[in-house]
């Protein structure tokens, strides 16, 4: 039972071997971030794009005419989520690496502590949204082998 209680003493210290470490993780985690953010951009335009070629494509062919307005309506709000959904790890990831970068530039413990913050927040997220996903996956296999059930 007392092997559970966290000793509020403990204190773990960043030193100079861990120092590089650091700092190298800090300047690849920002380079990723920076990269999810331009991704982010993408995503936004494709969506924004997508919803305008499929209405000029509804526009040509009057077949495709509902098609074509439900379509661009669903691929649009499509590409956004995703880059809404990417946005947030790319945010908690910068944050950790600014403020990974001012701690060990200005031996900051509260800015270090900031950036760890960030970083579990970032993982916290991919971490749930895999669950998120690996259920939605789970679904669909229950819903495939009951769907191939019924029509064997």
């Amino acid at each position: 039972m007392d092997e559970n209680i966290i000793n509020n003493n403990f204190l773990l210290q960043v030193d100079n071997g861990n120092t590089p470490y650091l700092t190298e993780a800090a300047k690849w985690a920002k380079f990723l971030s920076i990269i999810g953010f331009i991704i982010c951009g993408l995503l936004v335009l494709t969506g924004v794009f997508s919803g305008s070629f499929f209405a000029s494509l509804a526009q040509a062919d009057n077949e495709l005419n509902a098609m074509g307005s439900i379509g661009s309506t669903f691929f649009a709000m499509w590409f956004i989520l995703c880059a809404l959904l990417y946005f947030f790890p790319s945010y908690y990831l910068f944050n950790f690496a600014s403020k990974m970068q001012i701690a060990l530039r200005n031996n900051d413990q509260i800015s270090l502590n900031d950036s760890f913050k960030s970083l579990k927040s970032c993982l916290k997220f991919w971490g749930i949204l895999l669950i998120i996903i690996l259920c939605f996956y789970a679904l669909a296999i229950v819903f495939a082998m009951l769907g191939s059930a019924f029509i064997g």
